[in-house]
């Protein structure tokens, strides 16, 4: 059974990702299996200085999934490619996909020039859903105008494949894919998680110090379906899927609707082997689809 895929010449050995925020820089996951099993990670996202994120709690569950609003914790740019780089190169040997932040045109820019040198990392992940600093804080990802200006920083800062993270807090998120695209972006990484909240009954108050946060799960797993469905529609970009997959089944039905690989999220804090069985069910989901390589699976559901 061929699990290989590839993502904008970028092979991975297979379609499985572990997403931004729910695998660190591989350290704690390294401890319980062999990461070289992965398809590729995508790291912790990372900005220009160091980040203490939001304040507790950050952290809530719900059915079906989980809130968190942590606010971009990481230890910096920098720091990242002088501690966390070296360690990756020792605990995963395939293709890393960096997780890229920013407040601004020119922190997304220089971020991704200080990543150009690292040659484990293949692809630029860039996360769209941080807030405009210059324009009153409003995220990049929910304008296709902002978000075109982001494509274009980075496209010019990089020779590595870009891949934009878009939110789904949109109204249409083909207007935003469009706009990335017609900027040169080379594939395109959706869903990010849909905002939310919860509310503590005992003190009527949110329970997020945020008051709001991110909600992804299995809840979110129709959601992110749909819009991967719209979006391999509307451009001609290679899609890594992202939402709710918690399975095998789940991650072969994501490819169906248009995803060429798959990134799995909450479902690695909840049980943190997710990923690695997975892996190990995809060959038997393939047979009963069919398919010799899953590849293949990419779009079918377009198509009859």
């Amino acid at each position: 059974m061929d699990l290989s895929v590839n993502l904008a010449g970028v092979r991975l050995k297979n379609p499985i990702i572990p997403a931004s925020g729910t695998f660190g820089y591989g350290r704690e996951f390294a401890e319980l299996y062999n990461l070289d099993l992965l398809g590729a990670f995508s790291w912790k996202g990372t900005t220009a200085e160091p980040r203490d994120g939001n304040p507790q709690p950050r952290v809530a569950e719900t059915a079906g999934g989980m809130l968190n609003a942590v606010g971009l914790q990481n230890p910096g740019i920098d720091a990242v490619v002088a501690r966390e780089v070296p360690n990756i190169a020792r605990i995963f040997h395939g293709p890393v996909i960096a997780n890229v932040g920013g407040f601004s045109l020119e922190e997304y820019a220089e971020n991704c020039r200080k990543l150009e040198a690292c040659r484990q990392v293949e692809i630029l992940e860039v996360n769209i859903s941080c807030p405009n600093v210059h324009a009153g804080g409003k995220n990049f990802g929910c304008d296709p105008a902002s978000a075109a200006a982001v494509t274009r920083a980075v496209r010019a800062a990089t020779r590595k494949p870009v891949f934009m993270k878009l939110t789904p807090n949109v109204t249409d998120i083909t207007e935003i894919a469009r706009a990335c695209a017609a900027e040169g972006a080379d594939g395109l990484c959706l869903i990010n998680t849909l905002l939310g909240m919860r509310i503590d009954l005992r003190t009527r108050r949110p329970v997020l110090a945020n008051r709001t946060g991110g909600l992804s799960g299995p809840a979110v797993f129709p959601v992110a379906l749909r819009m991967i469905w719209d979006v391999y529609e509307a451009v001609k970009l290679p899609i890594i899927g992202c939402g709710g997959v918690d399975s095998a089944e789940t991650a072969a039905e994501m490819m169906l609707a248009g995803a060429s690989a798959v990134e799995v999220g909450a479902a690695n804090l909840r049980d943190p082997y997710a990923c690695k069985t997975i892996i190990e069910h995809l060959p038997g989901v393939c047979e009963r689809l069919g398919v010799t390589q899953i590849s293949e699976l990419t779009g079918g559901a377009h198509h009859g």
